[in-house]
């Protein structure tokens, strides 16, 4: 059986992409179809951002405790692991999405569950779990928003192993006695964080020079110290040459000829976008392939078909997606209407330039990790003429208070040009609640001269951003 439906907006993907999408949509007036082959709410509601900070929060309270006196006598035992993950389970709606469905049922969207293909221009046709199926056809715009899957490595037979990965590692209702963890980007050191935590043996394997490659390197060397401290480890410069189970025992070989023993193996070693199998080759596009996408986030080449989030591989982060979203909703809805001409120039209503300028990010180890902007390499490449301003943020009063012993580092780019900044990085504890406010000044395009008139309270470890333009100034 087959039914045939219209309208304005058709939605490949529930996460929180997609139904940012499509909640724009609908406030500008427009009909909007969402498609979902698994949960509503995506990967980020139930495999990432909110499992794994749900798991990584009690860490990171221990941690704060653990730096006080008076408090850090009655938290040296373990972490009550069963608690934890049942708090995880929580937060994760226990895998189901009734609440997610109820609210895009709220703002007007029709929901079609099953595998969505695009069948042609502007045609979607979703085979649902019974077989039926639907064809959706979208009179302005089609938006691809599947997002990433884990990419594995060509190792033989890696499969057999049945190794983790992102999804495995934050959904896990056990704690592995013996846990190897391969990569050094975010879900790796986070993940590598949580469960030496949660009573893991875990080995770290590198294999380039250090973790948060991404990020300024100094970042990566707080994270490691940390990460080695807390019994973990961390082996750099080291690759993966064969993996297999033996029994219930993972035997990984190196590349040095060595070999570890570990109850689970969990791979973060990339991402690969989910448009393997949604029917690009029909509309001239690669099947498995990353969409490029100008400023208003519409696919180069085409009037009606959009790739908002991860599958366009601007910015690999859910928050940065959302705002893709709000984006490529406007956009939409604009030419939709008949717009003559779209406000498509630096930070107009219809370009994402955040992805090029002010992207932020927050790693959640101990200690964290947050930047805003480009790093110091990445201004340098892209022939900005910049200085790089640092400060020992455990100077700052306010660290002291938040805790003994504090260890963290700031840097911000300036723009020596612009007396802007291009970008801000911090590592420490408690540095996550810092990005924002990078961000305000990296998007922003805030003068120095104005940023020497933005006063911080005192004592607070955002003092930081005093003493920062106290040196730069000299």
């Amino acid at each position: 059986m087959t039914d045939e439906n219209t309208y304005d907006v058709v939605v490949l993907g529930a996460g929180p992409v997609g139904e940012n999408v499509a909640d724009r949509a609908r406030a500008a007036g427009l009909s909007a179809a969402v498609v979902e082959s698994e949960l509503v709410g995506g990967e980020c509601s139930y495999w990432a951002c909110m499992p794994s900070k749900a798991l990584l929060r009690p860490v990171i309270a221990q941690a704060d405790a653990r730096r006080l006196p008076g408090l850090r006598e009655s938290v040296q035992g373990p972490l009550d692991a069963p608690a934890v993950l049942a708090r995880r389970d929580e937060y994760t709606s226990h895998w189901k999405d009734d609440g997610q469905v109820s609210w895009l049922e709220s703002i007007g969207a029709d929901l079609y569950r099953g595998k969505g293909r695009l069948t042609g221009a502007r045609r979607v046709t979703v085979t649902g779990p019974d077989g039926t199926e639907h064809v959706l056809t979208a009179r302005h715009a089609v938006a691809v928003c599947t997002g990433t899957r884990a990419a594995l490595p060509d190792l033989p037979g890696l499969a057999d192993v049945e190794p983790w990965t992102s999804r495995e590692a934050t959904s896990a209702q056990k704690v592995p006695g013996r846990l190897v963890v391969v990569g050094g980007g975010v879900v790796a050191a986070e993940m590598a964080t949580a469960w030496q935590a949660l009573g893991s043996q875990v080995t770290m394997l590198v294999r380039g020079s250090g973790l948060l490659s991404r990020m300024e390197p100094f970042a990566g060397e707080l994270v490691m110290q940390a990460l080695a401290e807390a019994g973990a480890d961390v082996r750099t410069g080291i690759s993966v040459k064969g993996v297999t189970r033996e029994g219930g025992t993972v035997v990984t070989t190196l590349d040095d000829g060595s070999t570890l023993e570990s109850d689970e193996i969990l791979f973060a070693t990339g991402r690969a976008p989910r448009t393997e199998d949604i029917g690009l080759e029909t509309v001239g596009l690669e099947p498995g392939s990353w969409l490029p996408v100008d400023d208003s986030l519409r696919v180069e080449g085409s009037t009606w078909l959009y790739a908002v989030g991860d599958v366009n591989r601007r910015a690999l982060l859910t928050h940065q997606g959302k705002y893709q979203a709000r984006i490529a909703g406007a956009a939409i809805a604009a030419r939709a209407q008949g717009v003559p001409l779209l406000e498509t120039d630096r930070w107009g209503a219809h370009a994402a330039t955040a992805d090029h300028s002010a992207v932020p990010q927050v790693v959640f180890t101990d200690p964290e990790a947050g930047s805003a902007g480009l790093t110091l390499a990445e201004a340098e490449a892209a022939g900005h003429r910049v200085r790089a301003v640092d400060y020992d943020i455990a100077s700052v009063a306010g660290a002291g208070l938040y805790g003994d012993d504090y260890r963290g580092r700031a840097r911000m780019i300036v723009d020596l040009d612009r007396e802007i900044l291009l970008g801000v990085t911090f590592v420490g504890p408690g540095v996550g609640e810092l990005v924002h406010s990078a961000t305000v000044a990296v998007a922003g395009e805030v003068p120095i001269d104005r940023l020497w008139h933005v006063v911080p309270s005192y004592p607070t470890v955002s003092e930081v951003w005093l003493r920062l333009l106290e040196t730069y100034r000299g």
